[in-house]
Protein backbone atom coordinates (compact mmCIF):
# COMPACT_ATOMS: atom_id res chain seq x y z
CA UNK A 1 0.00 0.00 0.00
CA UNK A 2 2.78 2.50 0.77
CA UNK A 3 4.62 1.60 -2.23
CA UNK A 4 1.18 2.92 -4.29
CA UNK A 5 0.94 6.15 -1.91
CA UNK A 6 4.96 6.99 -3.00
CA UNK A 7 3.55 6.33 -6.60
CA UNK A 8 0.74 8.77 -6.10
CA UNK A 9 2.93 11.22 -4.90
CA UNK A 10 6.28 11.09 -7.53
CA UNK A 11 2.48 11.43 -10.10
CA UNK A 12 1.68 14.61 -7.90
CA UNK A 13 5.32 15.99 -8.39
CA UNK A 14 5.08 15.25 -12.34
CA UNK A 15 2.06 17.08 -12.62
CA UNK A 16 3.31 20.25 -10.89
CA UNK A 17 6.62 20.46 -12.71
CA UNK A 18 4.96 19.84 -15.82
CA UNK A 19 2.51 22.74 -14.89
CA UNK A 20 5.99 25.07 -13.99
CA UNK A 21 6.60 25.32 -17.19
CA UNK A 22 4.63 28.00 -18.19
CA UNK A 23 4.52 29.71 -14.82
CA UNK A 24 8.56 29.98 -15.48
CA UNK A 25 8.28 31.74 -18.50
CA UNK A 26 5.86 34.04 -17.56
CA UNK A 27 8.67 34.78 -14.23
CA UNK A 28 11.72 34.88 -17.15
CA UNK A 29 9.70 38.37 -18.65
CA UNK A 30 10.55 40.48 -15.29
CA UNK A 31 13.07 38.21 -13.88
CA UNK A 32 16.58 37.17 -14.39
CA UNK A 33 16.76 33.43 -14.64
CA UNK A 34 19.04 33.43 -11.08
CA UNK A 35 16.88 36.09 -9.44
CA UNK A 36 14.16 33.65 -10.25
CA UNK A 37 15.87 30.74 -8.69
CA UNK A 38 16.39 32.74 -5.64
CA UNK A 39 13.01 33.87 -4.96
CA UNK A 40 11.51 30.33 -5.56
CA UNK A 41 14.17 28.90 -2.79
CA UNK A 42 14.09 31.74 -0.36
CA UNK A 43 10.10 31.71 -0.56
CA UNK A 44 10.08 28.16 -0.25
CA UNK A 45 12.25 27.38 2.82
CA UNK A 46 10.47 30.06 5.20
CA UNK A 47 7.28 28.52 4.15
CA UNK A 48 8.38 24.72 4.96
CA UNK A 49 10.38 26.00 7.99
CA UNK A 50 7.32 27.79 9.70
CA UNK A 51 4.89 24.70 8.50
CA UNK A 52 7.58 22.16 10.30
CA UNK A 53 9.34 24.60 12.49
CA UNK A 54 9.71 21.45 15.28
CA UNK A 55 11.60 19.71 12.99
CA UNK A 56 14.74 21.95 13.31
CA UNK A 57 14.87 20.63 17.28
CA UNK A 58 15.77 17.16 15.39
CA UNK A 59 18.28 17.74 13.29
CA UNK A 60 21.41 16.37 13.43
CA UNK A 61 24.75 16.38 12.13
CA UNK A 62 23.61 13.53 9.40
CA UNK A 63 20.93 15.53 8.30
CA UNK A 64 22.03 18.83 8.24
CA UNK A 65 25.35 17.57 5.67
CA UNK A 66 22.95 15.38 3.44
CA UNK A 67 20.71 17.55 3.32
CA UNK A 68 23.01 20.48 2.32
CA UNK A 69 24.36 17.79 -0.37
CA UNK A 70 20.89 17.60 -1.44
CA UNK A 71 20.58 21.31 -1.92
CA UNK A 72 24.05 21.77 -3.54
CA UNK A 73 22.87 19.18 -6.18
CA UNK A 74 19.60 20.91 -6.61
CA UNK A 75 20.74 24.52 -7.36
CA UNK A 76 23.56 23.55 -9.19
CA UNK A 77 20.87 21.61 -11.72
CA UNK A 78 18.23 24.30 -11.77
CA UNK A 79 21.25 26.42 -12.96
CA UNK A 80 22.65 24.53 -15.49
CA UNK A 81 19.20 23.87 -16.91
CA UNK A 82 18.18 27.57 -16.62
CA UNK A 83 21.61 28.41 -18.35
CA UNK A 84 21.89 25.52 -20.91
CA UNK A 85 18.32 27.11 -22.16
CA UNK A 86 19.54 29.89 -23.23
CA UNK A 87 21.74 28.44 -25.65
CA UNK A 88 19.43 25.84 -27.05
CA UNK A 89 15.72 25.43 -28.13
CA UNK A 90 12.91 24.46 -24.69
CA UNK A 91 11.95 21.06 -26.17
CA UNK A 92 15.48 19.74 -26.64
CA UNK A 93 16.51 21.54 -22.94
CA UNK A 94 13.36 19.15 -21.78
CA UNK A 95 14.67 16.11 -23.18
CA UNK A 96 18.45 16.06 -22.73
CA UNK A 97 17.05 16.95 -18.95
CA UNK A 98 15.05 13.84 -18.89
CA UNK A 99 17.74 11.93 -19.73
CA UNK A 100 18.20 11.14 -15.95
CA UNK A 101 16.02 8.27 -16.31
CA UNK A 102 18.61 6.42 -18.07
CA UNK A 103 21.29 8.14 -15.83
CA UNK A 104 20.08 6.96 -12.18
CA UNK A 105 20.25 3.23 -12.63
CA UNK A 106 23.92 3.64 -13.81
CA UNK A 107 24.54 5.30 -10.58
CA UNK A 108 23.59 3.04 -8.50
CA UNK A 109 25.50 0.33 -10.35
CA UNK A 110 28.40 2.44 -10.57
CA UNK A 111 28.13 3.83 -6.66
CA UNK A 112 27.04 0.87 -4.95
CA UNK A 113 27.53 -1.54 -7.33
CA UNK A 114 23.41 -2.25 -6.97
CA UNK A 115 21.97 -4.29 -9.51
CA UNK A 116 20.40 -2.88 -12.87
CA UNK A 117 16.83 -4.31 -12.62
CA UNK A 118 16.07 -5.10 -16.02
CA UNK A 119 12.32 -3.88 -15.94
CA UNK A 120 13.77 -0.98 -14.67
CA UNK A 121 16.42 -0.88 -17.04
CA UNK A 122 13.71 -1.58 -20.01
CA UNK A 123 11.09 1.46 -18.52
CA UNK A 124 13.81 3.68 -18.98
CA UNK A 125 14.51 3.53 -22.28
CA UNK A 126 11.19 3.30 -23.23
CA UNK A 127 10.49 6.40 -21.23
CA UNK A 128 13.31 8.39 -22.93
CA UNK A 129 12.48 7.33 -26.21
CA UNK A 130 8.71 8.75 -25.44
CA UNK A 131 10.18 11.93 -24.06
CA UNK A 132 12.02 12.28 -27.37
CA UNK A 133 8.63 11.81 -29.17
CA UNK A 134 7.31 14.71 -27.07
CA UNK A 135 10.09 17.18 -26.72
CA UNK A 136 11.96 16.64 -30.07
CA UNK A 137 10.59 18.26 -32.96
CA UNK A 138 13.55 20.58 -34.84
CA UNK A 139 17.40 20.15 -34.90
CA UNK A 140 19.04 17.37 -33.87
CA UNK A 141 23.07 19.15 -33.88
CA UNK A 142 24.55 19.65 -30.17
CA UNK A 143 25.56 22.88 -29.39
CA UNK A 144 27.05 24.58 -25.37
CA UNK A 145 22.96 24.73 -24.41
CA UNK A 146 22.84 20.89 -25.13
CA UNK A 147 26.24 20.11 -23.30
CA UNK A 148 24.82 22.43 -19.97
CA UNK A 149 21.19 20.50 -20.48
CA UNK A 150 22.92 17.33 -20.55
CA UNK A 151 24.85 18.32 -17.60
CA UNK A 152 21.16 19.33 -15.66
CA UNK A 153 21.12 15.80 -16.45
CA UNK A 154 23.26 14.15 -14.65
CA UNK A 155 22.72 16.54 -11.56
CA UNK A 156 19.05 15.74 -11.27
CA UNK A 157 19.77 12.07 -11.57
CA UNK A 158 22.22 12.42 -8.58
CA UNK A 159 19.96 14.40 -6.86
CA UNK A 160 17.09 11.27 -7.51
CA UNK A 161 19.52 8.91 -5.99
CA UNK A 162 20.97 10.73 -3.26
CA UNK A 163 17.38 11.47 -1.83
CA UNK A 164 16.23 7.89 -2.63
CA UNK A 165 19.34 6.80 -0.71
CA UNK A 166 19.10 9.40 2.36
CA UNK A 167 15.68 9.07 3.26
CA UNK A 168 15.49 5.79 4.05
CA UNK A 169 17.57 6.62 7.05
CA UNK A 170 16.33 10.70 7.52
CA UNK A 171 13.35 12.21 8.24
CA UNK A 172 12.36 13.58 4.88
CA UNK A 173 10.80 16.72 5.85
CA UNK A 174 13.88 17.95 7.49
CA UNK A 175 16.00 16.73 4.79
CA UNK A 176 14.04 19.26 2.55
CA UNK A 177 14.22 21.47 4.91
CA UNK A 178 17.56 21.63 5.14
CA UNK A 179 18.11 21.40 1.14
CA UNK A 180 15.68 24.52 0.62
CA UNK A 181 17.80 26.50 2.99
CA UNK A 182 21.26 25.08 1.15
CA UNK A 183 19.93 25.99 -2.20
CA UNK A 184 18.33 29.51 -1.44
CA UNK A 185 21.94 30.68 0.08
CA UNK A 186 23.48 29.63 -2.76
CA UNK A 187 20.91 31.30 -4.66
CA UNK A 188 21.11 34.62 -2.79
CA UNK A 189 25.26 34.68 -2.86
CA UNK A 190 24.50 34.42 -6.81
CA UNK A 191 22.46 37.41 -7.28
CA UNK A 192 24.56 39.24 -5.09
CA UNK A 193 27.86 38.39 -6.89
CA UNK A 194 26.19 39.41 -10.29
CA UNK A 195 24.50 42.69 -8.38
CA UNK A 196 21.33 41.65 -9.92
CA UNK A 197 19.11 42.48 -6.62
CA UNK A 198 15.97 43.47 -7.96
CA UNK A 199 14.65 46.88 -6.60
CA UNK A 200 10.97 46.53 -7.87
CA UNK A 201 8.32 43.69 -8.95
CA UNK A 202 5.68 43.39 -11.32
CA UNK A 203 2.71 42.00 -9.97
CA UNK A 204 2.96 39.17 -12.58
CA UNK A 205 6.57 38.49 -11.61
CA UNK A 206 5.45 38.07 -8.10
CA UNK A 207 2.58 35.79 -8.67
CA UNK A 208 4.93 33.67 -10.86
CA UNK A 209 7.47 33.18 -8.06
CA UNK A 210 4.87 32.46 -5.08
CA UNK A 211 3.25 29.79 -7.20
CA UNK A 212 6.82 28.24 -8.39
CA UNK A 213 7.72 28.75 -4.54
CA UNK A 214 4.78 27.38 -2.96
CA UNK A 215 3.73 24.42 -5.90
CA UNK A 216 6.74 23.67 -7.94
CA UNK A 217 9.24 23.62 -5.16
CA UNK A 218 7.65 23.33 -1.38
CA UNK A 219 4.93 20.36 -2.61
CA UNK A 220 6.66 18.59 -5.50
CA UNK A 221 9.71 18.75 -3.35
CA UNK A 222 8.14 17.35 -0.05
CA UNK A 223 6.15 14.47 -1.84
CA UNK A 224 9.12 13.71 -3.61
CA UNK A 225 11.70 13.27 -0.91
CA UNK A 226 9.01 11.44 0.84
CA UNK A 227 7.89 8.75 -1.58
CA UNK A 228 11.53 8.21 -2.28
CA UNK A 229 11.11 6.17 1.08
CA UNK A 230 9.05 3.75 -0.33
CA UNK A 231 9.95 2.86 -3.88
CA UNK A 232 13.30 2.82 -5.92
CA UNK A 233 15.23 5.82 -7.23
CA UNK A 234 15.05 4.00 -11.13
CA UNK A 235 11.21 3.57 -10.80
CA UNK A 236 10.86 6.81 -9.20
CA UNK A 237 12.85 8.79 -12.34
CA UNK A 238 10.63 6.96 -14.60
CA UNK A 239 7.61 8.33 -12.94
CA UNK A 240 8.89 11.76 -12.86
CA UNK A 241 9.26 11.41 -16.70
CA UNK A 242 5.70 12.10 -17.07
CA UNK A 243 6.62 15.98 -16.26
CA UNK A 244 7.17 16.43 -20.18
CA UNK A 245 3.66 14.64 -20.53
CA UNK A 246 2.09 16.46 -18.25
CA UNK A 247 3.75 19.48 -19.64
CA UNK A 248 2.56 18.52 -23.51
CA UNK A 249 -0.84 18.54 -21.72
CA UNK A 250 -1.10 21.84 -20.08
CA UNK A 251 0.77 23.70 -23.62
CA UNK A 252 -1.98 22.21 -25.44
CA UNK A 253 -4.95 22.95 -22.98
CA UNK A 254 -3.37 26.69 -22.22
CA UNK A 255 -1.29 27.77 -25.14
CA UNK A 256 -2.99 26.54 -28.03
CA UNK A 257 0.15 24.27 -28.50
CA UNK A 258 -0.93 21.48 -31.68
CA UNK A 259 -0.59 18.29 -30.82
CA UNK A 260 1.13 15.83 -33.25
CA UNK A 261 0.78 11.99 -33.77
CA UNK A 262 4.83 12.28 -32.40
CA UNK A 263 3.37 14.00 -29.05
CA UNK A 264 0.72 11.04 -28.76
CA UNK A 265 3.26 8.12 -29.71
CA UNK A 266 5.90 9.58 -26.54
CA UNK A 267 3.08 9.92 -24.12
CA UNK A 268 1.87 6.54 -25.08
CA UNK A 269 5.28 5.16 -24.48
CA UNK A 270 5.79 7.02 -21.25
CA UNK A 271 2.71 5.32 -19.96
CA UNK A 272 3.81 1.62 -21.21
CA UNK A 273 7.36 2.15 -19.10
CA UNK A 274 5.21 3.22 -16.17
CA UNK A 275 3.20 -0.17 -16.62
CA UNK A 276 6.36 -2.11 -17.41
CA UNK A 277 8.17 -0.97 -13.83
CA UNK A 278 4.35 -1.49 -11.99
CA UNK A 279 3.37 -4.77 -12.87
CA UNK A 280 6.98 -6.39 -13.03
CA UNK A 281 5.79 -8.22 -9.45
CA UNK A 282 3.30 -9.62 -11.19
CA UNK A 283 5.14 -10.37 -14.48
CA UNK A 284 7.85 -12.09 -12.46
CA UNK A 285 5.31 -13.85 -9.95
CA UNK A 286 3.71 -15.62 -13.13
CA UNK A 287 6.91 -16.64 -14.34
CA UNK A 288 7.78 -18.26 -11.09
CA UNK A 289 4.24 -19.90 -11.15
CA UNK A 290 4.81 -21.18 -14.65
CA UNK A 291 8.38 -22.63 -14.01
CA UNK A 292 6.97 -24.29 -11.29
Amino acid sequence: MKQYIGDGMLLITAIVWGSGFVVTAIALQYLTAYQVMAGRFVLAAIILSLFFRKKFKTFTKSIVWKGAILGTILYIGFALQTVGLEYTTPSKNAFLTAVNVVIVPLIAYMVYKRKVDRYETVGSIIAIIGIGFISLQGSMTINIGDALSLACAVAFAFDIFYTNHFVKKEDAISLTIVQFITASLIGVVAVLIQGDIPVTFEKEAMYSIIYLAIFSTTIAYVCQNVAFKYTTATKGAIILSLESFFGMVLSVLFLQEVLTGHMITGAALIMFAILITELKPSLHGKRIVKNT
